[in-house]
C-alpha cells in the first residue's frame, strides 16, 4: 500500500490501512499473506493514522489533521467478520491536535499520542477511565492530557503486545518499547524509560504492530516503490525483566539500545504489504 499508516495483527490475521485520500477500506490477509478481501470504511473518514484491534474489534483511528482544525477526532470500530461499524467523536481538552499514534491497554482504555515537531508528544485518554466499550457514538467523548512522551522526532505510530504488558511508539528513524508490567500502557509512556531500537532506513516510516508472538513489526509510506514490512522477532523480550531487570535506554533521546541488523525481510503480494513466513 503506497500510503500505509497503520498495521496491526489480529487474531492471527494481518490487516492494513492507508491514510488520508486512501482510507475508504482496509486490506485483509489470508495466512499465506495473499490479498483476502478488502473491508470498506463505513465512515467517511477525514484522516485515518493508525489502526488497532481489541476485543475481536478493529479501531481506526481518524486522528490526522495535519492544520490543527478539527473539533473533533474520532475512532471508528469496525466488526472484521461483518464489516459492520460505530463512530466514537472524541475532543482535546486543549485544542486541535495532529496524532498518528493510537494504543489500546489490557482494559480496553485508548490513548491517544499526538504528533509534534520536536518529538514532544502529548498522551490523552477519554476522562473517567472509559474503555472503548463506555464511548458514546457518536460522541463527543471529552479526552484528558496524562502526560507527555519525550522521543527524538514526531511520533508516527503505536501498538501494544498481544498480553498488554508491553507498549511501542515509532518515530521516522526510530522505535521505543515500554514495559507496563501491571497493563497500564498512559503510564508507561510518561514515565520516560523506553528502549530505543534504531529502525532500517524508510521512505516514510508511519506503521508499527506486534505480531502475536511478540515481534515488531514495521512499515512506511512510499511515493515510488511499494515498501515490504519487515519484523524484528521476538522485540517484546527486549524489556520483559526475564531477560532485561532495566529498559537500557531512555525516551528522550539516548542514543543506547538496539540497532536492528539481519531484521526479517517481506515481499509484496497481490498489491499489498505482506511478509514471508508468517504462521
Amino acid at each position: 500500500m503506497v500510503e500505509l499508516s497503520g498495521v496491526i495483527v489480529g487474531d492471527g490475521v494481518i490487516y492494513g490501512m492507508a491514510d488520508s485520500g486512501a482510507d475508504d477500506k482496509l486490506a485483509v490477509l489470508n495466512a499465506d499473506c495473499t490479498l483476502n478481501r478488502w473491508i470498506p470504511n463505513p465512515v467517511d473518514p477525514f484522516d485515518v493514522e493508525d489502526l488497532q484491534f481489541f476485543d475481536g474489534q478493529l479501531w481506526l483511528s481518524d486522528t490526522g489533521d495535519n492544520r490543527r482544525v478539527r473539533p473533533t477526532i474520532a475512532l471508528t470500530r469496525i466488526d472484521p467478520a461483518s464489516g459492520a461499524g460505530e463512530l466514537h467523536r472524541l475532543t482535546y481538552p486543549d485544542g486541535p491536535h495532529d496524532a498518528e499514534a493510537l494504543l489500546i491497554d489490557s482494559s480496553g482504555i485508548p490513548i491517544v499520542v499526538t504528533k509534534e515537531a520536536l518529538g514532544v508528544g502529548g498522551v490523552y485518554r477519554p476522562v473517567e477511565g472509559r474503555t472503548v466499550a463506555d464511548l458514546p457514538s457518536p460522541g463527543p467523548t471529552m479526552l484528558e492530557k496524562v502526560g507527555l512522551v519525550d522521543l527524538p522526532g514526531p511520533i508516527t505510530g503505536g501498538a501494544v503486545s498481544a498480553d498488554g504488558k508491553v507498549a511501542a511508539l515509532r518515530t521516522y528513524s526510530d522505535a521505543f518499547l515500554y514495559w507496563a508490567p501491571e497493563g497500564d500502557i498512559a503510564a508507561a509512556l510518561t514515565s520516560g524509560r523506553g528502549f530505543r531500537i534504531a529502525l532500517p532506513r524508510q521512505p516514510q516510516g508511519e506503521a508499527i504492530a506486534f505480531d502475536r508472538d511478540g515481534g515488531l513489526v514495521i512499515g512506511s509510506e512510499s511515493t515510488g516503490a511499494l515498501q515490504p514490512l519487515q519484523v524484528l522477532r521476538n522485540a517484546d523480550d527486549l524489556v520483559r525483566p526475564a531477560d532485561h531487570t532495566e529498559p537500557a535506554a531512555s525516551s528522550s533521546g539516548d542514543r543506547n539500545g538496539l540497532v536492528i541488523g539481519g531484521i526479517a525481510a517481506a515481499v509484496v503480494v497481490a498489491a499489498i504489504v505482506a511478509w514471508r513466513g508468517f504462521r
